[in-house]
């Protein structure tokens, strides 16, 4: 469990580095079925911004943990970027793409944990 957490720190990292926004890490570790371990949702503010932080975060994750993302889907509308890191999966997106469909609230009964935005 420890190994999951450090690669959704570097995740995180991958994302800040790049200006994501509304950072979101939901635990799933305690929900039966639960596809992985981990969620991470972020927004971007337009297609090339969601773009970079997909470069950014598997950049990172390498550097940080010698790991690639088993498939990233989305890419060519970087509306919605999905990764997939097996033990977590990965979010990205546009504003309006996220509220439609609001990942967050399908998993309601995970812990959530909102990490604050940095400033310029």
């Amino acid at each position: 469990m420890e190994e999951t957490r450090k690669l959704v720190e570097s995740i995180t990292k991958g994302i800040q580095e790049k200006k994501g926004c509304n950072i979101v890490i939901a635990d799933l570790a305690s929900i039966e079925g639960a596809i992985c371990r981990y969620f991470v949702i972020c927004t971007g503010q337009s297609p090339a911004q969601v773009e970079a932080i997909t470069e950014s975060i598997t950049d990172v994750v390498r550097v940080d943990r010698g790991e690639k993302p088993v498939k990233t889907v989305g890419l060519e509308n970087a509306q919605w970027v999905a990764m997939d890191y097996t033990d977590a999966l990965v979010h990205i997106f546009l504003p309006d793409v996220r509220e439609y469909y609001d990942l967050e609230h399908l998993w309601e009964d995970a812990k959530i944990e909102k990490i604050k935005d940095i400033d310029d």
